[in-house]
């Protein structure tokens, strides 16, 4: 890297939710090559979720990046905190709770609906 682009800086974008239903977005600026984990680590917003850095995992743009990842222009860091409830038992409960099947808007019932 060129000293002239040491000292640039990049606008980067951070998404992260500490808990359920807790959404938060910040725009941020960083050095060029600054590594995710600078990033994070230099972020006072994000500074209660540091001690748990080694469990969450990190992406980039929706792709799972190390910490070690140098950041460009635009980049959308996301961290993702391990889920709570197995997706499959979510449905199920769900299920159990209305008393009806539970139909997906993505994925046509094949002729299963009838009289």
């Amino acid at each position: 890297m060129a000293p002239a682009e040491a000292h640039e800086l990049i606008q980067l974008e951070l998404v992260w939710s500490p808990q359920a239903g807790d959404v938060r977005h910040l725009c941020l600026s960083a050095r060029a090559g600054d590594t995710i984990e600078a990033v994070l680590r230099a972020c006072p917003a994000f500074a209660d979720q540091l001690p748990r850095l080694a469990e969450l995992k990190i992406g980039v743009w929706g792709r799972l990046r190390p910490l070690e990842t140098p950041l460009r222009e635009r980049d959308r860091i996301e961290v993702y905190r391990p889920l709570t409830v197995d997706p499959k038992e979510a449905r199920r409960q769900r299920y159990k709770d209305r008393g009806q099947r539970i139909i997906s808007r993505h994925r046509p019932l094949g002729g299963k609906t009838g009289p």
